[in-house]
């Protein structure tokens, strides 16, 4: 009950239209009690005793109730519909805000179709809970409760012997629930498998194809579907269970009561309106009863999606902000990192007490074998990931005591993994910034070699790329990305092999904007191919997270070391 009552926590700003819904639904009840309540003097009344001024008051009677019951039911629905809405709506938000919070190290150890799945499937498997349940708890038990009413008032002696048989009702609430909330939880873990895997085999398409894996990935996913068709049969046969058993008690109930009941009509001491309205309101109070049982399967499935949701909410930031940190200053002398050790969720270290200056304006280049740390030395100073141990400063400031925002604003990056989005060209440069003119654009991309491409597409910068960028080359993608690093205009440049996957002639034009986005920049080179940083202030060499070399390219090559060795094999294989 405690994901549940953290639910609830979410109709505190609805109040007003909630009450809308609770009075609506206290209106239904009653007025669905007084239809049983009537059947008495119906059958007294009118066909007995044959009174004629209540045959004509009842049917109006009866008219007037079921307007209202209408009238009341339609409240009752639209602003319980409304409520759970807005709740979902209010938490998927809350979940996507604070999962762009989060760390990177998070999003390496999810993947992403699970993400996508809790924002999808287990948010609104929550809304069966808040929307759907509130509304049929409320007015079930409304109902049952003025039913009960009209039973005891009826005929009290009858009314125990239903309350002895009542609890049969419930008893698959108390014996099925546990059971139900675990195979829910289980398929929704299941749900976000397929969402991975249908993810990736959309995203890796020409992979899967260019292998032949259609088959096998056919065959696997009919795995994971079948192992969620297992869980949801368990599902059904348990919420199947419930309904034959409370049956089965509504059927002893009603033998119980036409036997008992019958006696007192035979022996005079009932009259046969009372003992109808009697009947008429037990079998009344079946359907509430039965809703009651179905609204605590959607709760308990509803239980389990909620605790999946919380718990990642609950999840925190590795990497937050100090209570007294302060906004970063503009890089006016050095970036330094002091004797910094990392590892990767506590394993072998990846970078161990490496230190490294870069001077201002300078361009520093790092190569090594692959594995050697490279990539991560870089992810280190936007920190994506935290060191272990040592420390990175700017201008003599730990990063960890200056904020995020001010420290990656200083930052630019631009990657041998393009990253662009399904907007338009104009909105994929501007990218960040909502300050900027269409001069500006234009002008960027003017620098970053991409102007030319981008006129000749069909609507120029309002062009829709597709899905990263897919309508477009691989060199296009990457004057894209480094036409938005120039509009950022930060001080502070890292280029993580950003030529690595490019043709020649697509690889010299980016190469072209590459030294124009460098210019009064303080530059931070990843490079792939070495001819590209021969011109560099300076050259790093790393090996298994240690630097081993240090120098200008003519340097390193006198030097005979392994910036030789890997030059060598590389203009050999060139």
């Amino acid at each position: 009950m405690q994901s549940y009552r953290r639910l609830l926590r979410y109709l505190v700003p609805l109040w007003p239209q909630l009450l809308i819904s609770v009075f609506s639904m206290i209106a239904f009840g009653m007025l669905t009690s007084a239809v049983a309540f009537l059947v008495k003097p119906a059958l007294d009344d009118i066909f007995i005793s044959k009174n004629v001024i209540m045959l004509k008051l009842l049917p109006l009677a009866l008219i007037l109730i079921f307007v209202l019951k209408g009238a009341a039911n339609f409240f009752q629905t639209y602003y319980t519909g409304y409520v759970g809405s807005r709740i979902i709506t209010d938490i998927r938000e809350e979940v996507y805000a604070h999962i762009q919070k989060l760390s990177l190290s998070f999003f390496s150890a999810i993947p992403s179709g699970t993400l996508t799945s809790r924002i999808i499937y287990d948010v609104a498997m929550i809304q069966s809970a808040v929307s759907n349940v509130i509304a049929g708890l409320l007015k079930d038990l409304v109902t049952a409760l003025g039913l009960i009413a009209v039973l005891i008032y009826r005929d009290w002696q009858l009314s125990v012997i239903v309350m002895v048989l009542f609890p049969l009702f419930f008893f698959p609430i108390f014996k099925y629930s546990r059971k139900l909330r675990r195979f829910s939880k289980k398929s929704q873990v299941q749900v976000g498998e397929i969402t991975s895997f249908l993810q990736e085999s959309f995203t890796g398409i020409r992979i899967i194809k260019a292998f032949l894996m259609e088959d096998y990935n056919i065959k696997e996913f009919r795995r994971i579907n079948e192992r969620l068709l297992t869980l949801i049969l368990r599902r059904l046969k348990i919420k199947a269970l419930t309904v034959p058993i409370s049956e089965t008690a509504g059927g002893l109930a009603a033998a119980a009561v036409i036997w008992y009941g019958g006696s007192q009509v035979v022996q005079g001491s009932s009259t046969p309106g009372n003992f109808f309205s009697f009947m008429t309101a037990l079998f009344m109070l079946y359907g509430p009863v039965r809703s009651l049982n179905r609204s605590n399967n959607q709760i308990q499935e509803a239980v389990a999606a909620g605790k999946r949701v919380f718990e990642m909410l609950d999840t925190e930031p590795q990497i937050t902000d100090l209570p007294k940190a302060v906004e970063l200053p503009p890089l006016r002398e050095e970036i330094c990192y002091e004797k910094v050790h990392f590892s990767y969720n506590n394993e072998a270290e990846v970078i161990r007490g490496l230190s490294l200056r870069i001077n201002k304006g300078e361009m520093v280049a790092i190569v090594g074998r692959s594995g050697s740390g490279k990539s991560t030395l870089l992810n280190l100073l936007p920190r994506f990931y935290e060191v272990d141990s040592g420390r990175i400063t700017i201008d003599k400031l730990d990063i960890r005591e200056v904020t995020q925002k001010s420290l990656r604003n200083t930052i630019a990056i631009v990657s041998q993994h393009t990253i662009l989005f399904n907007d338009t060209v104009r909105n994929n440069i501007a990218y960040g910034r909502s300050d900027v003119s269409p001069e500006e654009i234009v002008s960027a991309a003017h620098s970053a070699n991409a102007h030319e491409f981008i006129d000749n597409l069909p609507d120029k910068y309002d062009t829709v790329i597709g899905e990263n960028g897919i309508r477009l080359s691989g060199g296009q993608q990457q004057r894209l990305s480094i036409a938005r690093a120039l509009l950022k205009n930060s001080p502070i440049l890292i280029l993580d092999e950003a030529t690595s996957s490019l043709d020649t002639e697509s690889e010299r034009a980016v190469q072209e904007a590459i030294l124009r986005l460098m210019e009064n920049r303080t530059s931070l080179v990843i490079a792939h191919r070495l001819s590209t940083i021969v011109n560099a202030d300076r050259i790093v060499v790393m090996e298994n997270g240690e630097i081993v070399e240090e120098g200008s390219h003519h340097e390193l090559l006198a030097k005979g070391g392994e910036y030789a060795r890997l030059y060598a094999m590389q203009f050999h294989e060139e």
